[in-house]
């Protein structure tokens, strides 16, 4: 009887083990159709083996791109405000561990086109001259429809005639009208063509030699057969080349500024045309020869649970120390002795109420550490301010979650202030001049449509914020730039990039040359992402080098990516980039001097190493969070295995082998 009522014992729990593992989350399997400005509620359902719906379940929405498709997270009412097609990700979260996810397909229709734009074409074009032109199509929602195809037609094609890719060619002297329509909208532009009085063309580069990543930059005069310039004359550049290598095919960068960059080391001759009247320059763009060898010097291992970020500082002794913070489990963070990066030895710890602890920093003077709470029990999440002036023995100031409520996701100490994230809708400035009493001074929010924020940096009193679709924001904090102070914060400068995936942001600038860059990363999971299981994730995304150096005009100029692998958090210093691409580890880049193009193909990477820990939380699955240099070694977290050292070897003399025969 006994072995009876043990079976049937045994049998009703493998029966409720079948039930839990066949629970799915049914949405609709055929996309859900929208119009601009409406809304409507999105459904779903967590289903059991025999698909009935389970009672009391917990529903989050997310929206993939929030410009476009706004969506209310608990009650899934989604807004149309721009069309495409997008994802919103549902989320049942399990009481146990894990959770239950499903991706609802939105299309939005697009509405009628309204006008169509010709920019920038001059009142006289000289004959023989190629001219692109900038068209735009906008619709009745007041958006750009670059997909659109547009049809251009000229009235005279013995005067100008139409090439592909938008161009036109001026042919002879004389008039034309040009049409362009698209979706049904057409506008007219009327060009006029004179005799081109460019007879010469003098070019000459700023240097003739160079290393691949070095940029060459062009000045071109156009004199006519009176030898006067010609100061209008509309200049087209380009370029031809020959390997050094003969395996490679020459490679490299023009901009219609004419400055130029070469991906592969070669001989490069760089032209200068305008009309029949053209010139030449040859230049050489040598190995840029900058790796250097990097050793893993020591590491403090978590296995136990996922890693989130660090921070490295000096303490009020004169020891060096590291706090790193854990995502997705018990509210830890992690306080390290690092003065001897070859034995990093855990010293303390402090748990709060959370499930992650994703952001650690530490104030200027090395006593006050804030770290952020998302996931508390009680859902007020908030601020925690330790005190960490003995770092062998941490104690809690205070805990501060004054509209702090729905996550702090990443925080920034700044002058006895503490930038923290809202909800990921803004930021607040919080006085922490008394850490027992911390309040809130002033605050930071965009008013654009479904608008979201990730990350705010603050250096030399301008926070720069990472707000996804909407890009960077730089804000005077105190920096004096626009008048803007702790309390009352002055946005003066942004910009965006059309993937929308802007998640951190930092700023350098180079010396030599006075450029001013801000260097934007992307955080995008393509390919999936398993954060509450045992899987190996992968990363996409890559960073972007904005010139900022007219504030009212930035450019992006430059980017640096690794193939399948995605960036997250990094930090420069002394011209040199260390980057964490999560499954790629930390990369090394050489950022020095004027930038331009794809620096990685152009050799600027001096080093890379990946963390690997066959008894990591994830198996031998390197997914670094961060890194930060610190007194000659480089550190960095990493998702699966923990807190990790490393050291760039010295650079190696180029002539050292042949003096060391």
């Amino acid at each position: 009887m006994l072995v009876i009522k043990l079976l049937s014992i045994l049998v009703c729990l493998s029966i409720g083990v079948v039930h839990a593992q066949e629970l799915t989350l049914k949405v609709s399997t055929e996309p859900t159709t929208m119009k601009i400005g409406q809304s409507i509620q999105l459904q779903a359902a967590v289903v059991d083996g025999q698909g009935n719906e389970v009672e009391g379940r917990e529903y989050l929405f997310f929206s993939r791109d929030r410009r476009a498709l706004s969506v209310v997270d608990t009650t899934g009412l989604a807004t149309a405000m721009k069309h495409g097609e997008y994802s919103i990700v549902v989320i049942s979260p399990n009481k146990d561990k894990g959770r239950l996810r499903a991706d609802i397909q939105v299309i939005i229709e697009p509405e009628a086109i309204a006008k169509v734009e010709i920019e920038d074409v001059p009142g006289e074009i000289y004959a023989g001259v190629t001219i692109p032109l900038s068209i735009k199509v906008i619709d009745e929602a007041n958006f750009e429809r670059p997909e659109v195809d547009v049809n251009i037609t000229s009235s005279n094609t013995k005067i100008v005639s139409v090439a592909p890719f938008k161009k036109l060619i001026a042919n002879s002297g004389g008039k034309s009208t040009i049409t362009v329509e698209a979706g049904g909208v057409e506008t007219k532009l009327d060009i006029k063509i004179v005799d081109n009085p460019i007879v010469k063309i003098e070019l000459a580069a700023d240097k003739t030699d160079g290393r691949s990543g070095d940029v060459f930059t062009l000045q071109a005069r156009a004199l006519d057969k009176s030898g006067k310039v010609v100061q209008d004359a509309p200049i087209n550049y380009s370029f031809t080349g020959e390997s050094y290598d003969v395996s490679a095919a020459p490679s490299g960068l023009m901009t219609d500024e004419g400055k130029f960059v070469a991906d592969e080391p070669g001989l490069y001759v760089l032209h200068a045309t305008c009309g029949s009247a053209a010139a030449s320059v040859t230049i050489s763009a040598n190995q840029r020869n900058i790796t250097r060898k990097i050793d893993l010097i020591g590491r403090g291992s978590i296995n136990t649970k996922h890693t989130s970020d660090l921070w490295i500082w000096e303490g009020v002794d004169g020891k060096d120390y590291a706090v790193t913070g854990t995502w997705g489990a018990d509210g830890k963070a992690y306080f390290w002795d690092v003065t001897d990066p070859a034995s990093i030895t855990l010293i303390d710890s402090v748990q709060v109420d959370a499930r992650t602890v994703n952001d650690v920093k530490i104030s200027e003077d090395g006593k006050t550490c804030v770290i952020s709470r998302e996931g508390a029990s009680n859902r007020k999440n908030g601020l925690v301010i330790i005190d960490v002036t003995n770092p062998k023995d941490v104690s809690i100031i205070s805990e501060f979650s004054e509209n702090l409520t729905g996550g702090v996701h990443n925080v920034f100490i700044y002058k006895n202030h503490v930038y923290a994230l809202s909800a990921g809708r803004k930021y607040y400035s919080v006085n922490i001049e008394d850490p027992a009493n911390p309040k809130i001074v002033g605050e930071f929010e965009l008013d654009t449509p479904g608008h979201a924020i990730h990350d705010v940096w603050v250096e030399d009193g301008i926070a720069y914020s990472s707000n996804w679709d909407d890009g960077v924001q730089l804000v005077d904090i105190g920096n004096g730039i626009a008048g803007g102070s702790p309390s009352s914060p002055v946005q003066f400068a942004s910009y965006a990039y059309p993937s929308g995936s802007n998640h951190a942001a930092f700023p350098y600038r180079d010396k030599k040359t006075g450029k001013f860059y801000v260097i934007l990363g992307d955080e995008e999971f393509p390919y999936g992402l398993d954060p509450g299981g045992k899987k190996p994730s992968r990363a996409a995304g890559f960073l972007h080098i904005i010139d900022f150096t007219d504030l009212k005009n930035p450019k992006e100029v430059a980017w640096f990516q690794v193939p399948f692998a995605g960036s997250h958090n990094f930090w420069v210093e002394d011209d040199v980039l260390y980057a964490a691409f999560y499954n790629a580890g930390v990369r090394v880049i050489d950022i020095s001097g004027e930038l331009l193009g794809d620096l990685n193909r152009q050799g600027r990477e001096i080093a890379w190493i990946v963390p690997e820990d066959p008894d990591g939380y994830v198996p031998n699955a390197p997914f670094t969070w961060g890194a930060q240099p610190h007194k000659g070694h480089i550190f960095y977290s990493d998702w699966n295995s923990g807190l990790w050292s490393a050291k760039l070897r010295p650079v190696v003399p180029e002539n050292a082998a042949v003096e060391s025969k």
